[in-house]
């Protein structure tokens, strides 16, 4: 007898207020989740050992057998005896039912269902695209224990939630060289993604040769483009992966490198020069100019012989429009065509664009921007704007997927991302107000390093047993805000997930004014207001009919590079674009946040070892480079209490310093950092666990050798500090540190033994708290948060 662990909400629970989820029984590693998995009552294993022999039938999969067998003689340290031919009894039978095409498509057949008895393994698919996944679950259930190798007894059943799960790299803005694709290739494949999308020009650079305009890769590229032979490895190997992969040549915007090549083809006359600043620049093709269609027909021609996926991305974004207001010729032009605006002269270069596409047997693919209703219902959207966006896209019939969340350049915590549901969601009665229920609404404004500042409104509710809320930030649509807590009559925080990230308000609303500061990510940005007379109106999410939802066909990570050199990669995106796998791979409701966690955990270890990923000796490498010696332990321990400044933080210091350009060195200790510090996390649950059973001495103990830990580093870290300059402007931030670890200590104590700080006591370590909270170097200090909630239960 099987029982089910297939992941769903606990019975009885309210969605506006439930926080425990169904995890997956036992400590199965697995990610992305699979649909149904089934362990025996009786649970076993089967021993493998080094004569571990796999078949496949049905279909030829040339070197994967070899492949495989390699990813498990790197997790077992084993050399495994010769392959044999044709094993009557092999370990892992692959039996594929049907033939097919080698390369993958958009409705490429991926379910799989894997069986591990005493008798041995048994896989089976559809297609090889199934057998593909399949594998990489079987290979991520391979355990060396304290006894053997084996894999548990377990029954699984599985496909994809949605067809599109794909990853942007950007080899634009900082090249990529081939290798360090390839690699992410082999990472994506464990993730079970299944779309890279090759982000190939923009302002900063023209990254792939084309035969018919050489200029492009002479004068625009340093040198740095791929070879057409290049591309074409890396179509093939991804195929071999079950990988398709999208090219994207944006058009007509981000095409400052097009303009020093073939200035005669731009809006305006120039000159130009090779573009080394980051942004939103003005440069455009000139949708009047013939030769410019020419152009696009021709290198179109180009990337579909290389190519051979039958959708293209033409980009579309931010098209800053100041070049065809200027000239006479293009606004003649619009008059003469009955355009009534710049976005109707970009509908009107999209359209003749998509014949070009349609013309090469290819579907047009492109951002937010380039959605009209006189386009073909065959072009995909790919949104940044977010749900909103997106849902109105579906709604109106046309396909799409979402980025807007899953942005893995940006550093951010592994749960925003995991939290990120990709089909837009409805408010659920939040904003509902009763007769019973008493409402406030404030204003607030959020000033930021560049840019506008983030202005908007939120309406908290009484609704006399609980509190409930919700934020209406400036031109987007109403969300419900969780987690709200008065910290004191005056003082209240909540929790929502925004564009910018995990965003957590910590405000004083006094008499009719407001003030304190929205916790963005990691980040403080001091923010002011006012009370409100009523409760404003709002805009309502856009939420498809469930037919329409069907239109949403996934979503994409994305890695833009500004802050992303080829040394850097695989510390941005790995093990954190597993969540978003998962994300789009598993159903709905797999979100249990703790769950996920301890699955990254292991899925981090198994992804080094066996898929051969580089994050954390890329970490180290660049800690080797900052302290000049391979004792980097120091510069490690220091890690534990920081993270990289959240959001787009690290980007507007840079603006405001002038350094936001392609020389800005990414040789900071923050460029070293993972996203997020594991270390906090646990640091946090154990506050929690402390303060709520001021007894536990497991945690107070755990929490006392971290901070003795963070203590007895201090000598060794200011010595690494003093003797590289690159270091120099992280010495407050280990002074910091070791006064918080001192912090730490009497205040685990207080709440262990159930003792009060004065006020003055209080007043004293809150301002160290709020002066250690600010950036330096581009770093925060992450441990303020859990001492934070230690301090206030010092309170008495």
């Amino acid at each position: 007898m099987f029982k089910s662990i297939r992941l769903s909400l606990l019975a009885g629970c309210i969605a506006a207020t439930c926080q425990a989820w169904a995890a997956p029984a036992g400590d199965l590693p697995l990610m992305p989740w699979p649909q149904e998995v089934n362990r025996p009552a009786a649970e076993g294993t089967l021993q493998i050992d080094n004569a571990i022999s796999i078949k496949i039938s049905g279909d030829k999969l040339p070197g994967a057998i070899d492949r495989w067998r390699q990813r498990i003689s790197q997790q077992t340290g084993w050399q495994l005896q010769p392959a044999q031919a044709n094993s009557a009894k092999p370990t892992i039978d692959i039996q594929i039912k049907k033939a097919i095409a080698p390369l993958p498509k958009l409705d490429s057949d991926e379910s799989y269902e894997l069986s591990v008895t005493a008798d041995g393994v048994k896989l089976t698919a559809n297609t090889r695209f199934g057998a593909m996944r399949g594998m990489e679950t079987l290979l991520q259930l391979i355990q060396n224990g304290p006894d053997n190798t084996a894999i548990p007894f377990v029954s699984i059943k599985d496909q994809p939630r949605f067809p599109w799960r794909g990853l942007l790299i950007d080899s634009a803005r900082h090249f990529m060289p081939i290798k360090d694709i390839l690699r992410q290739l082999d990472g994506m494949a464990a993730a079970k993604m299944n779309v890279l999308h090759w982000h190939l020009t923009d302002d900063q650079g023209w990254r792939f040769a084309s035969t018919a305009y050489p200029k492009l890769q002479q004068l625009a590229s340093d040198g740095d483009f791929y070879t057409q032979a290049q591309m074409k490895e890396v179509v093939r190997y991804a195929a071999s992966l079950g990988i398709r992969v999208v090219p994207e040549m944006d058009l007509p915007g981000h095409a400052s490198a097009i303009a020093v090549a073939y200035p005669e083809l731009m809006s305006a006359p120039g000159p130009y020069q090779m573009e080394r600043h980051w942004g939103v620049l003005k440069p455009l093709l000139n949708p009047t100019n013939d030769a410019a269609y020419k152009f696009v027909d021709t290198l179109i021609g180009e990337l579909t012989a290389i190519f051979p996926d039958s959708y293209l991305h033409i980009g579309g974004d931010e098209v800053d429009d100041e070049h065809w207001q200027k000239s006479t010729e293009i606004q003649a032009f619009m008059k003469q065509h009955n355009l009534a605006d710049t976005h109707a002269l970009q509908t009107y270069f999209n359209q003749r664009l998509e014949k070009i596409l349609e013309k090469h047997h290819r579907q047009m693919m492109g951002w937010d921007e380039i959605y009209h209703p006189d386009l073909p219902k065959s072009i995909l959207i790919q949104s940044w704007q977010g749900q909103d966006a997106l849902g109105a896209v579906a709604a109106n019939g046309y396909k799409g997927i979402l980025s807007t969340g899953f942005y893995l350049d940006q550093p951010q915590s592994t749960a925003y991302h995991y939290r990120n549901e990709v089909l837009p969601q409805g408010l659920n009665g939040v904003d509902e107000i009763a007769d019973a229920d008493s409402a406030q609404s404030w204003f607030f404004s959020m000033p930021r390093l560049k840019g506008s500042a983030v202005e908007g409104s939120f309406t908290l509710v009484n609704g006399k047993t609980t509190w409930r809320g919700f934020i209406d930030f400036k031109g987007k649509s109403r969300r419900a805000v969780r987690d709200i807590e008065w910290l004191s009559p005056t003082q209240v925080k909540f929790t929502v997930d925004t564009w910018m990230g995990e965003t957590r308000p910590v405000l004083t609303l006094d008499k009719d004014k407001l003030s304190g500061y929205l916790l963005v990510g990691n980040v403080r940005y001091p923010t002011t207001g006012q009370k409100l007379d009523a409760v404003p109106d709002g805009i309502q999410p856009v939420v498809p009919t469930p037919e329409q939802m069907s239109n949403i066909i996934g979503g994409e990570a994305a890695l833009w590079a500004e802050n992303v050199a080829s040394p850097l990669l695989d510390i941005k995106l790995w093990p954190r674009a597993f969540a978003v796998a998962e994300r789009l791979w598993s159903a709905e409701d797999v979100k249990d946040i703790d769950n996920m966690y301890q699955r990254l955990q292991a899925i981090d270890a198994w992804s080094t070892v066996s898929v051969g990923l580089q994050q954390h000796a890329a970490a180290a490498e660049q800690m080797t480079r900052l302290a000049g010696s391979t004792e980097i332990m120091p510069l490690q321990i220091l890690a534990q209490a920081v993270e990289p400044a959240q959001y787009y933080t690290r980007q507007h210091l840079k603006f405001q310093a002038g350094n936001y350009h392609h020389f800005e060195p990414l040789n900071r200790f923050a460029d070293a950092l993972s996203a997020e510090s594991n270390q906090v996390r646990a640091l946090d649950a154990w506050v929690d666990k402390l303060i709520a059973d001021p007894e536990d001495g497991n945690s107070a103990d755990s929490l006392r050798h971290t901070f003795a830990r963070w203590q007895s580093n201090t000598p060794d870290v200011l010595e690494l500090i003093n003797g590289n300059y690159q270091l120099k402007a992280l010495k407050p931030v280990a002074e910091n540190v070791d006064k918080l670890a001192g912090i730490g200590l009497r205040l685990t104590d207080l709440v262990a033994k159930q003792g009060n700080l004065s006020a003055d006591e209080v007043q004293g370590i809150q301002k160290q708290l709020d002066d250690a909270a600010q950036t330096q170097d581009e770093v925060v200090i992450a441990a303020v948060y859990p001492l934070q909630k230690l301090l206030r239960a010092s309170v008495k």
